[in-house]
């Protein structure tokens, strides 16, 4: 694979698939996206809690990247954390997502980046519930939901 391309898990498909990265100037993820999408996965924004993003699955399918459409957790996966925010304790595989350290806001924390596009979602924290023991924190308008059929 060449540096444009990467592996990551398809839910579609579902094996492992070899795409390209997302890359857009600007301009063209501000015309893809509404502003408060721009303002989280572009510039690294939170949206206020409340799971303001507007995501209550039903039935089979796949939260996705907004930016890209890259799968990034499934509804399984996700629990009620308390905080206002989607939870889940894992995503759907470990290469779909990314993360760096986060030293911004007076604060160290592990940021969690869509490994597609760059799109910052959330954070991730050691206080989930098993079997992981981690809270990916997501803003939800950085996701979209999908459904599949079962």
């Amino acid at each position: 694979m060449n540096e444009e391309q990467l592996r990551v898990y398809s839910v579609r498909v579902g094996r492992y698939i070899v795409t390209h990265r997302v890359e857009k100037s600007d301009e063209e993820w501000r015309a893809q996206l509404t502003p408060e999408q721009y303002a989280i996965t572009r510039q690294k924004g939170t949206e206020a809690p409340c799971f303001t993003g507007g995501h209550e699955p039903s039935g089979t399918g796949v939260y996705e990247c907004v930016c890209c459409g890259n799968d990034l957790f499934y509804p399984k996966e996700k629990f009620e954390s308390g905080t206002g925010w989607p939870s889940f304790w894992q995503p759907v595989a470990p290469e779909n997502i990314k993360t760096e350290a986060d030293t911004s806001h007076g604060m160290v924390r592990t940021e969690v980046m869509c490994a597609r596009c760059d799109a910052h979602l959330g954070h991730v924290f050691p206080d989930g519930p098993p079997p992981t023991g981690l809270r990916y924190c997501i803003n939800g308008v950085a996701l979209r939901y999908v459904a599949l059929e079962p």
